[in-house]
This record gives C-alpha cells, sequence and structure tokens, in this order.
C-alpha cells in the first residue's frame, strides 16, 4: 500500500476523461459500495453501473476521481438549478483523509462555475451513517421520495449550497 496522505499532491482530485480505466472505477464503486448489500430496499443501483456506463457519465457530465488507481471518485451532473453528485466511493483504507469532503467541495466549486446554485445528492433512508456525514458537510434534507413500487420512502434528498 502506498504510504500516500490527502496532502500529498498524488491524491488531488482530477477528472477522468477518455481514455480512462473505467474498470478501476467501477472496483473501487463495487468495493465499497457492497456493504449495503442486503441493508437498503431496492438494491443499489451500482449493480447495474458498466464501464460503459461510467464512460458515458463522464461524457454527459464530469467524473472526478483522487488517485492512480482510483481512491475515491464522484459522478456529477447537472439536475435543473443544481449540480447532482452521485457515486461518490472512497476506499476503506483512505477513509478519515478528507477525500469524500475533497469531492463535495470540488462539487460546490464545479456548481459555481456552471452558474448553479446547489449540489444536491441522495442517500438511502438507511443508511443513517451517510445521512450524518452529508449532514456534517453542509447538506440539509429537502425532500423523502420512494423508488417506483414502494409505497414507502427509500431515499432522502439533501441539497447544500454551492
Amino acid at each position: 500500500m502506498s504510504s500516500e496522505t490527502a496532502a500529498e499532491p498524488g491524491l488531488r482530485p482530477h477528472r477522468a476523461m477518455a481514455p480512462y480505466d473505467w474498470a478501476a472505477i467501477l472496483t473501487l464503486i463495487r468495493a465499497e459500495f457492497a456493504y449495503m448489500e442486503g441493508r437498503i430496499d431496492p438494491p443499489s443501483s451500482m449493480l447495474r453501473l458498466t464501464e460503459a456506463a461510467i464512460a458515458d457519465k463522464a461524457d454527459e457530465g464530469e467524473v472526478w476521481v483522487i488517485g492512480t488507481p482510483p481512491r475515491a471518485c464522484v459522478f456529477l451532473t447537472p439536475k435543473g438549478e443544481a449540480l447532482y453528485l452521485g457515486k461518490l466511493a472512497v476506499a476503506g483504507a483512505y477513509r478519515g483523509q478528507g477525500l469524500a469532503r475533497q469531492l463535495v467541495e470540488l462539487a460546490a466549486s464545479r456548481a459555481r462555475a456552471r452558474g448553479l446554485a446547489a449540489v444536491e445528492l441522495e442517500v438511502r433512508v438507511e443508511l443513517v451513517e451517510n445521512q450524518r456525514a452529508f449532514a456534517a458537510m453542509g447538506f440539509v434534507e429537502t425532500e423523502r421520495t420512494a423508488h417506483s413500487g414502494y409505497d414507502r420512502p427509500t431515499s432522502i434528498t439533501m441539497r447544500r449550497p454551492a
């Protein structure tokens, strides 16, 4: 394992653009979202994610990574007056070093650069630890929604100003 830390230049966000090792991002997301299996209902959309879909996300929005191979990643997509933050993942060995916060602050900066007022994300109702983490980064709950076919809220929409 590398001895790099979040303060070193190698662990700064950079935009992933073609050609890129999309498989490395997919591997990171699958590994870091695996704990959700059996905890959230319906299952994560991560299960349907492919390398081609990540490449498409990079074309239609932005995919950012930290490290090579990626130790953290996030997808950013314009959505109305907000920049939608999705698939934020940090490798377990790199947690607690501020990588998620770096990517959230990057999202806010990218939103401002696009003239958007806010950063928005969705978190599952079962993942209370994620809700707390995002609240600590300035996000507030704005809505609860249900996935198709569910009669109860399954997701919480959270926003913070850009």
